[in-house]
């Protein structure tokens, strides 16, 4: 097994954290787990290429997307 492959749990631990990050009623955690996504992004991404997993690796870019707008969102709502 490549050393590559071992991402994808890295991965997966930081995706099931920042889902419960996310839920949370208390911004700071809230945005932790907005940036978790952000990392589960990278490294879903950077196996997916090494995968040639295109499919995973564009839908990964569309909620790095999301994610970075979920941050703003926050961020706005919590100066408010």
């Amino acid at each position: 097994m490549a050393w590559i492959d071992w991402l994808q749990w890295p991965a997966m631990v930081a995706t099931l954290a920042a889902a419960w990050g996310v839920g949370s009623r208390r911004p700071g955690v809230r945005i932790a787990g907005f940036v978790s996504f952000v990392v589960s992004n990278v490294l879903w991404i950077a196996w997916g290429v090494y995968q040639a997993a295109h499919a995973l690796v564009l839908l990964q870019v569309g909620l790095f997307a999301l994610n970075v707008r979920g941050i703003r969102k926050n961020e706005a709502l919590a100066r408010d």
